[in-house]
């Protein structure tokens, strides 16, 4: 157990961005798997920490766990369905496809798994999670520290087989900078397999790239919607008003959170989503939706087992204090209503931690 320790200081915390930018401009990115580690830590970090700067350690097997969650979806063919496109799985290392997604391509083959999520309850899927977390031991948690020509461990120290730990602080700006994190891990992902030669003729004129890498699938959004309205009735989350058309809405945003969880989807009007858009929704609506993690816990369990979208309620309530927490900390707003704003204070995050 980690002990508690102050916040890094903002001089460190801007060394820590220096660091991360020369990482990104310098580091040797030969495969994606650099990419999902960075990812991976960051909603580690956001998932599992206080907000202190004590170390975090976690498992190369908790790791390996996000890899094959992510990847899962990237083993299937993408195709735009434009004329002189040809399907296929995209290639994201510069050599041989890499060894994650050709054992996850083999380990779907053989079983009918739709999601990694279903896949982990086949007995196949303890030996696919250690040939995944030896990959990440020996490769991207060996090298992601070395650029500039030089292994420089500002990140994490490996003081056991199967452990990483994130040194002191470290898991404070995760968590503080998550969004800059993901999104520029993001953005060097899609870029990478953009300029891959060998994905030239599958991707063609592709403008849907990211939602495929990194969003749920059409598929999964369509059972989500049909059982939460089963669930919670024919009416928007927000308004209370009778729905006929229904936008499946992230409560947290996806903007500012942008791992699914089950827990984290209600039902919306088209147009109160938009309204709401990536803002924090305000006090009524939290309230609400506290509630509604305590009573409909298991049926929202049950319908991420359906749709593939892993989660539970801790974890979820845990993104939320986060998420409300660093609006705190920076004078956010939260949405009420069409052109509807309030401050979002520490009575946000009470809220929260009381429940």
């Amino acid at each position: 157990m980690s002990v508690s320790a102050p916040p890094p200081s903002p001089e460190a915390q801007l060394a820590f961005l220096a660091k991360l930018q020369r990482l990104f401009a310098e580091g040797d990115f030969t495969a994606t798997y650099k990419f999902e580690l960075l990812i991976s830590l960051a909603e580690l970090a956001v998932e599992h920490r206080a907000d202190d700067g004590a170390e975090l350690t976690l498992t190369t097997r908790q790791i390996a766990e996000r890899f094959i969650s992510l990847y899962w979806k990237h083993a299937t063919p993408y195709g735009t369905g434009q004329p002189d496109s040809q399907p296929g799985v995209l290639v994201q290392n510069l050599g041989v496809q890499a060894a994650i997604l050709s054992a996850i391509a083999e380990f779907r083959a053989g079983t009918a798994a739709s999601s990694a999520l279903q896949a982990s309850s086949f007995l196949g899927y303890a030996p696919l999670l250690s040939k995944v977390a030896a990959v990440v031991s020996a490769q991207p948690l060996n090298y992601l520290q070395n650029f500039g020509g030089v292994a420089d461990p500002f990140l994490y120290e490996r003081p056991s087989r199967g452990t990483v730990r994130l040194n002191p602080g470290v898991s404070y700006c995760l968590r503080r900078f998550y969004t800059l994190v993901e999104q520029m891990a993001r953005t060097r992902w899609v870029a990478h397999i953009k300029a891959n030669r060998r994905n030239h003729l599958i991707l063609w004129k592709a403008d849907d790239l990211e939602d495929f890498l990194f969003s749920s699938s059409r598929q999964s959004l369509a059972i989500i919607s049909a059982n939460l309205r089963k669930l919670d009735g024919p009416r928007c989350f927000y308004c209370r008003e009778s729905l006929v058309e229904a936008d499946v809405d992230h409560f947290v945003p996806f903007s500012l959170y942008s791992r699914d969880l089950a827990h984290n989807f209600v039902l919306a009007h088209p147009a109160c989503n938009r309204s709401k858009s990536d803002t924090l929704a305000a006090k009524p609506h939290l309230e609400r939706w506290l509630e509604r993690l305590v009573l409909r816990q298991q049926q929202l369990t049950e319908i991420g087992m359906l749709s593939g979208v892993s989660g539970d309620r801790d974890t979820v309530q845990r993104v939320a204090t986060w998420g409300y927490t660093v609006a705190s900390d920076t004078g956010g707003r939260a949405w009420l209503s069409p052109t509807i704003y309030e401050n979002i204070d520490s009575v946000y995050v009470s809220m929260l931690v009381a429940h």
